[in-house]
């Protein structure tokens, strides 16, 4: 028999309300997401990606691709605005990040890919690696 309590609980709700210190939870504004959600399509000559990363700026945002593995990392900062003749007595803000990495069938021309990011959306172009295909071995 199985002693262990399950996830999702009302064990895990009941201390989600009294104690809600230890979890990190912004007081305001958006949530701190917690994966990078794409979409990938595949054309005859390249893979299309769109991820939504809303709330960040195109430098806080990172794409590495190694063959045919796509990396998509970003910083998070949420930051209370201020004007200059007020008095700050409390401030809440969040910084994190988020990153998500998948693999692609096939290796990506990594000279030729390009990434647009325009209101919240991040939009890979990652054509295919041409290689020598059906190519006649030799033998020796």
């Amino acid at each position: 028999m199985n002693n262990l309590i399950p996830r999702g609980s009302l064990f895990d709700e009941f201390f989600k309300d009294m104690a809600p210190g230890y979890f990190i939870r912004p007081l305001h504004g958006d949530p701190l997401p917690q994966s990078i959600k794409v979409d990938v399509k595949e054309g005859p000559d390249a893979y299309v990606v769109e991820a939504e990363i809303p709330g960040v700026a195109r430098d806080d945002i990172h794409v590495t691709i190694d063959a045919n593995i796509v990396t998509l990392s970003a910083e998070v900062r949420q930051m209370d605005a201020q004007a200059s003749d007020e008095k700050l007595l409390r401030s809440e803000r969040y910084y994190g990040s988020v990153a998500r990495s998948f693999q692609l069938p096939q290796d990506i021309d990594e000279e030729a890919a390009r990434a647009k990011y325009d209101n919240g959306v991040l939009r890979l172009t990652l054509p295919k690696k041409r290689g020598r295909s059906g190519q006649k071995l030799a033998i020796e």
